[in-house]
């Protein structure tokens, strides 16, 4: 086996939900576990949190049935809602808390015949312009729904755009737009994200749904997750398979366009971007080594990368490197490749072998 693997720490997943439910007292909160729990394993974040957890939150059928095989009395929201007539049937049988978010998934589920009335949540469009009713839209559903077999709940979600930039004025405004239909009766509202979770207390509301910091990622690209009080969760680890020396002036990598400035040690290292190490990582990102730091030399290629291991000396073949974790931030790595934390999470192939630490 290549010398690999991606450690999850389930007791910092733990941790984070609980800093979740911390910061809004009182609250309940649906924990966000789409795209295999942002990489980290659904099956094995859903059963670390199963006796924590409020309820879970997917973004497909095939992985809200996934989650319910795993948590069978869970509360379990879809986010997106169904695609087809047909799968509200299936939201029934699986016993789903279901999106809706416009007048054909609307509609759609008025037309359905059900096992068993569903959870309803009527997404309004409150200025991110992606998914859900306009206000006006949203009243006229409401009225329409309240008393429809289908529907056992009727509840009010929506999505904030620019949440973490903090202070952007379009999130007063959406949250202005959310609080203006609270005089139609909702059994439950959703609205807060990890954003605002941790920076908006005004936004919190009855659900709160924490995703990216569940993981250990900052929602925010001015503060680090040690300053929110969230832990790292993934651990990207390799190792040193290779060290040459390099004269001054010899290249490194594909493109030659990393030149050496001096005599060098340089490390190849076992992972690349078909494990999902970004090829855009530019060379000088950070790598830690025995603890300490050094930076990327050259372009990444599909399975190897290359660090100067030049002012470590004790460094050598075998040796662990930490791509991203504790020494290393997740969100460090995503700045330094111009993308964020989640894409580099979810972009962790199934090539590389998972390793779970018990909570």
């Amino acid at each position: 086996m290549r010398p690999l693997v991606a450690t999850v720490d389930l007791a910092a997943v733990r941790h984070n939900y609980s800093r979740a439910k911390q910061c809004g007292p009182g609250r309940k909160a649906f924990a966000v576990v789409k795209a295999d729990a942002y990489g980290h394993g659904a099956r094995e974040v859903v059963t670390a949190l199963r006796d924590l957890a409020d309820g879970f939150a997917v973004a497909s059928l095939e992985e809200a049935a996934e989650v319910r095989a795993m948590a069978p009395e869970a509360r379990l929201l879809l986010l997106e809602g169904c695609f087809e007539a047909d799968e509200y049937g299936m939201a029934a049988q699986l016993a789903l808390d279901v999106a809706v978010q416009g007048d054909a998934q609307a509609q759609g589920l008025l037309d359905a015949r059900l096992s068993r009335p569903l959870n309803v949540w009527l997404k309004l469009d409150s200025g991110m312009h992606r998914l859900g009713m306009s206000p006006a839209g949203l009243r006229d559903w409401h009225a329409r729904l309240k008393d429809a077999e289908q529907v056992a709940e009727l509840n009010l979600m929506s999505h904030f755009a620019c949440a973490d930039e903090r202070g952007h004025p379009l999130t007063e405004t959406q949250l202005e737009n959310f609080v203006g239909l609270l005089d139609l009766p909702f059994e439950h509202r959703s609205l807060a994200n990890s954003a605002t979770i941790l920076g908006l207390p005004q936004a919190h509301m009855d659900w709160l749904r924490p995703g990216i910091m569940l993981y250990g990622a900052s929602p925010f690209a001015d503060l680090e997750p040690k300053t929110l009080g969230i832990e790292p969760a993934m651990t990207l680890t390799a190792r040193i398979i290779a060290v040459r020396e390099v004269s001054a002036g010899e290249s490194v990598g594909y493109g030659g366009g990393w030149v050496a400035q001096r005599p060098s040690r340089i490390a190849t290292v076992s992972c690349g971007y078909a494990d999902g190490y970004p090829r855009t990582a530019p060379s000088g990102t950070p790598v830690a080594i025995r603890g300490l730091r050094v930076p990327l030399a050259g372009r990444v290629s599909m399975d190897m990368l290359a660090v100067d291991i030049t002012d470590l000396p004790a460094a050598g073949l075998g040796d662990e490197v930490e791509l991203w974790g504790r020494q290393v931030g997740i969100d460090e790595v995503a700045r330094a490749c111009g993308t964020i934390g989640y894409e580099l999470l979810t972009k962790v192939t199934k090539r590389v072998p998972r390793r779970y630490l018990g909570p």
